[in-house]
C-alpha cells in the first residue's frame, strides 16, 4: 500500500464493503463528498491495492453446498516442490473453497464445501488422500458460524 488512509477513505471502504453495488452518487451522499472526488478516491483505492475487486456473496447452502468442513493437512515434507504440487492439485478441486498455508503442526488448512457427508467422503478418499505427499489429514465439522466479516477495516 502506497498511501495512508484518511477518514473519508475509511468511510468509502466501509460503505463499499456493506454494498459494493452503490452508485458513485449514492456513495458520495452517504459519505458527504461530491461524486467526482468520490470516484477519484475509489480509483486511487483500487490503484493502491486497498480495493482488490468486487464480488457477490453467494449463499453456499442455497446452492446446495450446506456442509462446510475444515480440513488440516500435513505433508510428508515441507519442501518447495511438494508445496507447489499440493497447491496445484487443490486448484483442481471445486470442493475446496479456501486454503491457507499454515504454521504449527499442520501445513494447510482447507475449508471444503459439500452437499453432505457422502460427498465429503468421496472427496476425501478419491481426491485428497490421492495427492502425492499428503501424510495426514484431520477433519473438523463446524456447528455454526459465530461471526463473519469479509475484511477488517480498523
Amino acid at each position: 500500500m502506497t498511501t495512508s488512509l484518511d477518514t473519508i477513505d475509511h468511510k468509502i471502504l466501509k460503505e463499499l464493503l456493506a454494498d459494493a453495488r452503490l452508485t458513485h452518487q449514492e456513495l458520495s451522499e452517504r459519505i458527504g463528498l461530491s461524486p467526482s472526488p468520490c470516484a477519484r478516491r475509489i480509483r486511487k483505492l483500487e490503484a493502491d491495492g486497498y480495493i482488490t475487486g468486487y464480488s457477490a456473496r453467494i449463499d453456499e447452502a442455497a446452492m446446495g453446498f450446506g456442509v462446510s468442513i475444515f480440513v488440516s493437512v500435513k505433508l510428508d515434507q515441507q519442501v518447495d516442490n511438494k508445496l507447489v504440487t499440493f497447491e496445484q492439485e487443490l486448484t483442481k478441486c471445486p470442493e475446496v473453497v479456501d486454503c491457507w498455508l499454515m504454521t504449527g503442526s499442520f501445513d494447510y488448512l482447507l475449508r471444503v464445501a459439500v452437499r453432505d457427508l457422502n460427498e465429503y467422503e468421496s472427496f476425501l478418499t478419491r481426491r485428497l488422500t490421492k495427492i502425492r505427499g499428503v501424510a495426514s489429514i484431520e477433519s473438523s465439522i463446524p456447528i455454526r458460524r459465530v461471526k463473519y466479516q469479509p475484511a477488517r477495516l480498523s
